[in-house]
């Protein structure tokens, strides 16, 4: 069986996740799978990287290493063939030299497979997906749930600011990292700020709960807070702006007009203020729950959708690969 090496950041959150799904998806199509899990220390990574050439000397290079996110130099000499799997917003500059020696970029969106056309990179548009978040079992409930995360580029504020403006509003969820929480932040009696890592359980069960999911995102690689709440059949309030309206199509969601728009790496940056999400959610507390019903049905349909093309795309182009 051919030998593929994932690399990636442990930073334990989004990137490590998505090193978890990748390796999992490999390695139950039958193939031997090395992850490897990097330190955000510089040294500590540079041991690690070591360590790998001296194992290169008895083990050989790896029939494929696909990189996520960011790109390793000192690694690509290990693998017959690099695959590289980027999120636009996060891009250095210092990677453009190495480019040309990938043997192709796997775009998880349409927006990154535009954005890397010109670069001689060969991308290559597989998509991606996210965990299955369902559980039936949870009572819905006409309530909002804002994923800020550990990120800072979630329109958190802006939420916040719409919600402090209408006590009438229903109750909204916060669920943000001490990191980027703002200390002295003016609550409302209809913001439940909830700071700090929450357990994995009880986040699902607010996924569950929580009918609608206000998602604004500046900007995204590709969107698992989106596709989270797809998952679940929420109604998701984001961003018309890419990728994020690439994933979510009015069909599927509502989409928040950007007040100004900028850029954050290769990405497109859209700035939601608050005045664009009061008129989303006014919109959305408006629907019927005939309407919120279909509606998540079909984000539903769109998950299970998206999911099965991209697990289909992905592990054919990678058995592609390896083989040659």
């Amino acid at each position: 069986m051919p030998l593929i090496r994932i690399l990636s950041r442990g930073n334990g959150h989004g990137l490590s996740r998505d090193l978890g799904l990748v390796a999992g998806l490999l390695a139950d199509a039958g193939n031997t799978v090395e992850p490897v899990a990097f330190s955000n220390e510089k040294g500590l990574r540079y041991l690690h990287m070591g360590g790998m050439w001296l194992e290169r000397g008895w083990k050989g290079r790896a029939d494929l290493q696909i990189s996520l996110e960011h790109i390793y130099p000192p690694a690509l000499p290990l693998a017959r063939r690099n695959l590289w799997m980027p999120n636009p917003e996060w891009f250095k500059s210092r990677w453009r030299d190495e480019l040309g020696d990938l043997s192709g970029t796997l775009c998880k969106t349409r927006h990154a497979e535009d954005i890397f056309a010109g670069f001689g990179c060969r991308p290559r548009f597989v998509g991606f997906t996210s965990q299955d978040r369902l559980d039936r079992a949870v009572p819905r409930q006409r309530r909002f749930l804002h994923l800020a995360g550990k990120s800072p580029v979630k329109g958190t504020e802006a939420v916040l600011e719409a919600w402090r403006r209408h006590p009438e509003w229903p109750e909204l969820v916060v669920v943000q990292t001490s990191r980027h929480a703002r200390a002295g932040t003016v609550p409302a009696g209809n913001i439940d700020h909830r700071v700090g890592r929450m357990p994995n359980d009880e986040l699902r069960r607010l996924q569950n709960a929580c009918r609608f999911h206000l998602s604004p995102s500046e900007a995204e690689g590709f969107g698992h807070c989106l596709v989270e709440g797809m998952s679940v059949g929420a109604v998701i309030l984001t961003t018309d702006g890419e990728p994020m309206n690439e994933l979510v199509l009015p069909d599927r969601g509502l989409l928040i007009e950007p007040a100004r728009v900028g850029t954050l790496g290769l990405a497109r940056r859209h700035f939601v203020d608050a005045a664009g999400i009061e008129r989303a959610v006014e919109q959305a507390l408006a629907m019927t729950d005939a309407e919120v019903e279909a509606m998540g049905a079909a984000a539903r349909v769109a998950f299970e959708a998206m999911d099965r093309d991209f697990r289909e795309r992905f592990a054919g182009h990678v058995a592609e690969m390896s083989r040659h």
